[in-house]
């Protein structure tokens, strides 16, 4: 049994036990969030349920076990011949989830 989901601008695809990285939410550590912005779920007898946007009454359950922030990114910027150099560096914030049910 799957579940595609929508957070973040992003979408993914998650069955129970899966570990994803999904972009900032705000609820603190340990505790759970109800993910409503299902596209498309199956259920235990294998059909499959697609949504119009979304599929009605789905939702993905799923316990914050960290809140943190991604590896470092570089930005570097410069223009040959210019002396124009800029160092700039960015880290993202992200929450990682643990699917602990999908209901359909």
């Amino acid at each position: 049994m799957f579940a595609v989901l929508k957070t973040g601008g992003k979408q993914y695809k998650v069955s129970e036990g899966d570990v994803i990285y999904v972009e900032k939410l705000a609820a603190d550590v340990d505790s759970t969030v109800e993910l409503t912005d299902v596209l498309a779920v199956t259920t235990a007898e294998g059909e499959l349920k697609l949504g119009a946007p979304v599929v009605d009454g789905a939702k993905v359950v799923a316990k914050v076990v960290a809140q943190d922030k991604a590896k470092k990114v570089i930005v570097f910027k410069y223009k040959p011949k210019k002396d124009y150099r800029k160092k700039q560096g960015h880290r993202q914030p992200y929450t990682k989830l643990l699917i602990e049910k999908i209901e359909a």
